[in-house]
């Protein structure tokens, strides 16, 4: 019978892993305020949908849904494949962050609504994959 050692995250981990949580969320929401306080109209319409405005809530939610699906990836990757996980995951948040900027290109917005939120798409991501992620040894 053989022993398989199970890794726990240590409180050090789940701290830098909340940090970056918040990080990402904190920043999603100051760069949609900045753009706010500039003046930037957040209307957005897509092909055939009605133009919906993109607040703060939107924001924070979707901030921190992908947030939290990131962390949720991540440990089930440390869980299956704890060799692998951290660059297999860096490259996963890469793709989808890029994939996550196409929608982008496909509505009807000012210059100023598609250029802030896709700085809040990146803004979530750069924390997360700085700090989700376990340091290399």
């Amino acid at each position: 019978m053989s022993a398989t050692a199970v890794t726990t995250p240590t409180t050090s981990t789940l701290r830098r892993r909340a940090l970056g949580v918040t990080a990402a969320v904190v920043a999603a929401l100051a760069i949609w305020a900045i753009g706010a306080l500039a003046g930037v109209d957040y209307t957005v319409e897509s092909p055939g949908q009605p133009a919906t405005d993109i607040g703060a809530g939107a924001v924070l939610v979707v901030a921190l849904g992908a947030a939290l699906l990131g962390w949720a990836a991540l440990a089930l990757l440390e869980r299956l494949a704890p060799r692998v996980a951290r660059p297999v995951w860096i490259s996963l948040a890469v793709v989808l962050t890029a994939v996550s900027l196409v929608p982008l290109f496909g509505v009807e917005a000012t210059g100023g609504a598609k250029l802030t939120l896709g700085a809040t798409h990146l803004a979530v991501a750069v924390p997360l994959i700085a700090l989700l992620p376990r340091p290399r040894r």
